[in-house]
């Protein structure tokens, strides 16, 4: 089996939990709330500035320096969806939890030395963006009305059809060809899954406790 069919078998289970769990089952429900949508974009932005910023290094093995694609990247367009439901001063107004300090620790972990250990970030992210992330797009417009700042899951650069997604995979089997070892690939897979649960249900948890408690103005 390739390494991508192994990491979708490995972390299955996690997957349906991921759906199942915190902001994440909310949104698809339609139950999240505005100041949820934003703590969950606050949260998943550190990680995906460091995995971009760790794609692109040099010292990066040159494989997984083939899966910084800009047209995946999401942190500039997270930053734009949250300066639209937030404003300028987003940073200061949304909390950064916990959770979302340990994933992007984490990643920058991964991005260590060679980098290998980026592809399962890279597979989790990207590929989950391209895929599940196209749902949370629809539900949270169907919810919130059209206009609502989904930016975060438009790849207006990547045409139609899934031949971008068929080559990133092909891009992901590459990159961990050239490792001396698959088994830190997978095992890091499940950990991205955990973390990203994690984050999932901090950010839900948070939210409520702003949206219910009266003495806090809502985002």
């Amino acid at each position: 089996m390739t390494l991508v069919t192994r990491m979708r078998a490995t972390t299955a289970s996690r997957h349906a939990r991921a759906e199942r769990s915190g902001i994440v089952a909310a949104i698809l429900s339609g139950r999240a709330s505005r100041t949820g949508y934003a703590m969950y974009l606050r949260n998943l932005l550190p990680a995906y500035r460091g995995m971009e910023r760790a794609l692109e290094r040099q010292e990066a093995l040159a494989a997984v320096r083939q899966l910084a694609r800009p047209a995946l990247y999401r942190a500039d367009r997270i930053a734009a969806d949250l300066v639209a439901l937030i404003g300028p001063d987003w940073c200061d107004q949304v909390p950064l939890l916990p959770s979302g300090e340990r994933y992007a620790a984490r990643v920058e972990w991964a991005g260590a030395g060679n980098g290998t250990r980026l592809i399962a970030h890279a597979y989790t992210r990207y590929l989950g963006d391209l895929s599940g992330g196209q749902i949370l797009r629809r539900r949270l417009a169907q919810q919130f009305g059209p206009g609502f700042p989904v930016a975060f899951a438009e790849f207006p650069g990547i045409g139609e059809g899934g031949a971008f997604v068929a080559a990133f995979r092909a891009a992901l089997n590459r990159a961990a060809s050239q490792t001396m070892d698959d088994e830190p690939v997978l095992r890091e897979a499940i950990t991205a899954f955990d973390l990203n649960i994690e984050l999932s249900l901090e950010v839900n948890a948070a939210a409520r406790h702003v949206d219910t408690d009266p003495g806090i103005a809502p985002m």
